[in-house]
């Protein structure tokens, strides 16, 4: 018989899965642990109990209990929680001084129509803020904005492009979704209603979903008023079919010959089309008189070119005509469709990123990425291609890449579907319409879970849902990478349905990303890539954590609760209860109507200097708790306890012959360095006179297994830190 003392001098690796239990070799298995149930890994490698959840605002008003819970900053004195629920808004104001204040809701747009949001989609809204403003897309619906109005009143109103002087131009994006050869032929060219639109073959919608789109025919708009059939509408001319000729002097004249070449970019037009020629002057001695007016198209030189006859012949060769203006409503190719509408739906994602307002993912064009001019958020006129207009992007990869996320990081980071892609940076250049570029980098894909950065990197959920990747540009690969964080943590990533990440989180230094798992549970998250170490570990309560939201330091969630109430909650203080609220001492039994009646719960008494567990308590029917017997205190916290519990990886050693692994062995003594703990079990015995204890405490232990763990818990309400511990094994 020999005994060896084992220590365990950190947890910095978190949680591991028991997949990992053979892994004794590794430097991991020595610091970590096969379960760490709410608890966090602090920066030096001890863990700690977790901050309990305080009570902020019931959710008992609202028809549906589904919720997207995301946050509203303006500067560090304007922070707002904003919850988007089904049809609705509710909007939180969070203060300095750590309250809370519930916002009026709001259910309509500026125009009273309700709002879009449907509890079906919910976790797949998108939002971007900027100043007063958040932008909140999904493809079912044309983007929101909800605009802060003053210091407490938030409004939602349809997002609407900018419009040139005389309202005849909307600075939207357009797209080409007809095929190569398909043409459009409109009755007349002037402005007005009820002009005839025919196509080639079929093409408009006749379920109503081509009412009031738009149309543009060589650039000019026309809006679709009725559909008569899929080749034929009718619609209204805002601008008249004209364009001005890009080409200074676009019309040559041969000596001699009455036929007169006219260089028009990109025409679009077939021979023997019907033209109206304008603001021509004379050119190689034929008069503008003969020039000007209507005109057939004799014969198509080029795409960019065609010819017409003049009434008389030219008496030299030479290139003129000035500034020459076409109008036509002949049949032609060149012509497109606003790319945002209820036909081919709206943009997925949005982000702010070099000044550019960016959209992508409409369900018509999965793979493109819309941006605004440069410092002009509602202008996606692309104009000539100068460096300050808009840009159309297609990821062009090889595949449809359906764009789900972007993240403003260096570079432009795109998740898609399939695909993690990025929009480069240039050294001392900014994105302009000359040289951006979409490249493709990784094949996992994402959830619809919004990736979020945290320690340099970018995390996001691979499709799927069963692991979760950081994208990182690595300079060794001169690419992005995407290495999965939760590979010897791969049981807690349970189907992640949301994400956030708190800085300096639960009073530390580190950061902490909380995700959300679909069995109601919180995989916590804490990386340090100095020290290549990325920890996990497993937030549990009582009921369920739906949502997640943080603001700086400050941890936000939306829970369902033991007794199926929905409230939200923030996780602050060492306070061992769920969905806790503060309640001063009363002569009278203490209402706490929202928990409802007949439900137990946990209550913590304060003296003004100490916090004490006393013990379990039951409302009664008229939602009341009576603690009017405990006059020593001043105050107390009233909510549910959870428990917090460290499982050891099964404690091994190397022996003289060899690995003790999978051999009969025991623990006859542990001792466990603690901070400021009470109320603490080490493998279900008690350890006395504990009560805020800070040092060192041994525990002797009996029986022999093949895989002896160490358990320590606690279930009161009550603080727990532990710094390491150190088994004596007998083998």
């Amino acid at each position: 018989m020999q005994k060896v003392r084992i220590p365990q001098n950190s947890f910095q690796y978190g949680e591991i899965s028991d997949n990992t239990v053979m892994r004794t070799d590794s430097p991991i298995y020595a610091a970590s642990a096969q379960s760490l149930e709410n608890m966090i890994v602090l920066p030096e490698g001890a863990v700690k109990k977790r901050h309990g959840t305080k009570f902020i605002d019931t959710a008992s008003s609202y028809t549906n209990k589904e919720i997207h819970l995301t946050t509203f900053v303006f500067d560090d004195n304007e922070e707002y929680l904003i919850a988007i629920g089904d049809a609705f808004i509710a909007p939180f104001r969070v203060l300095s001084d750590g309250s809370v204040v519930n916002l009026t809701d709001v259910t309509a747009d500026t125009q009273s129509n309700p709002l879009p949001f449907d509890k079906d989609y919910l976790h797949q809204y998108n939002t971007a803020q900027y100043g007063d403003v958040m932008f909140i897309c999904h493809p079912l619906f044309a983007p929101r904005m909800l605009t802060r109005t003053s210091l407490t009143t938030f409004e939602v109103s349809v997002f609407s492009f900018d419009t040139s002087y005389d309202n005849k131009d909307t600075y939207q994006p357009y797209s080409v979704f007809h095929s190569a050869n398909q043409t459009l032929t409109v009755s007349s060219y002037t402005e007005g209603s009820g002009r005839t639109l025919t196509t080639s073959s079929a093409y408009f919608d006749t379920t109503g979903k081509h009412n009031n789109v738009v149309l543009r025919y060589g650039g000019n708009e026309i809006r679709i008023d009725s559909v008569t059939s899929s080749t034929i509408a009718t619609g209204t001319v805002i601008r008249e079919l004209s364009t001005r000729l890009t080409v200074s002097n676009p019309l040559r004249t041969r000596d001699g010959s009455n036929v007169i070449e006219v260089t028009h970019i990109g025409h679009g037009l077939t021979g023997g089309a019907t033209i109206v020629v304008a603001d021509a002057v004379a050119v190689g001695g034929i008069n503008a008189s003969n020039i000007n007016g209507t005109k057939s198209i004799l014969s198509i030189i080029d795409e960019n070119t065609y010819s017409i006859v003049s009434s008389t012949n030219a008496n030299a060769s030479e290139d003129g005509g000035g500034f020459v203006k076409i109008s036509s409503n002949a049949t032609t190719t060149i012509w497109d469709e606003q790319s945002f509408s209820a036909l081919r739906g709206y943009p997925a994602a949005v982000t702010f990123h070099e000044n550019r307002l960016c959209f992508a993912g409409t369900i018509a064009e999965p793979d493109t990425i819309f941006m605004s001019q440069l410092g002009e958020f509602f202008n996606y006129d692309v104009g000539e291609g100068a460096d300050t207009d808009a840009i159309n992007l297609v990821a062009a990869t090889g595949d449809v890449n359906e764009i789900r996320y972007m993240r403003s990081n260096r570079d432009l980071q795109i998740f898609t579907l399939s695909d993690e892609l990025y929009v480069p940076t240039y050294l001392n250049q900014a994105i302009t319409p000359t040289n951006a570029q979409i490249r493709k980098q990784t094949p996992f894909g994402t959830e619809f879970v919004l990736p979020t950065s945290i320690d340099g990197a970018t995390i996001f959920v691979e499709r799927g849902g069963r692991a979760v990747r950081e994208y990182i540009y690595s300079d060794a690969e001169d690419a992005y990478i995407a290495t999965g964080v939760s590979t010897v943590a791969s049981h807690l990533i349970v189907n992640p349905v949301d994400m956030a990440v708190v800085h300096s989180g639960f009073n530390t230094q580190e950061s902490y990303a909380a995700m959300v798992m679909g069995n109601g549970d919180i995989g916590l998250f804490s990386s340090n890539r100095a020290e290549k170490r990325a920890a996990w570990t497993n937030l549990t309560t009582q009921g369920s954590f739906l949502a997640t939201a943080a603001i700086g330091d400050r941890l936000f969630v939306y829970n369902k609760t033991h007794n199926n109430k929905y409230c939200f909650c923030e996780f602050v203080d060492d306070i061992g209860l769920d969905n806790y609220a503060y309640y001063a001492y009363s002569s009278n039994p203490i209402n706490i109507m929202l928990y409802g009646g007949n439900t137990t719960l946990d209550v913590i008494g304060f003296d003004g200097t100490n916090k004490v567990y006393l013990g379990e308590f039951t409302s009664d029917n008229n939602v009341n708790i009576d603690l009017t017997a405990y006059t020593d205190y001043t105050h107390f916290y009233i909510g549910k306890k959870f428990t917090s519990k460290v499982i050891t990886n099964a404690i091994d050693t190397v022996a003289a012959n060899g690995p003790v692994t999978g051999d009969v062995r025991g623990i006859s003594t542990v001792v466990i360095n603690v901070k400021d703990s009470t109320s603490v079990k080490v493998n279900n015995r008690a350890i006395n006179n504990i009560t805020g204890f800070t040092g060192n405490k041994e525990v002797r232990l009996l029986g022999y297994g093949r895989n002896p763990q160490v358990t320590i818990e606690q279930v009161d309400p009550m603080p727990l830190q532990i710094n390491g511990l150190i088994s004596e094994l007998i083998t």
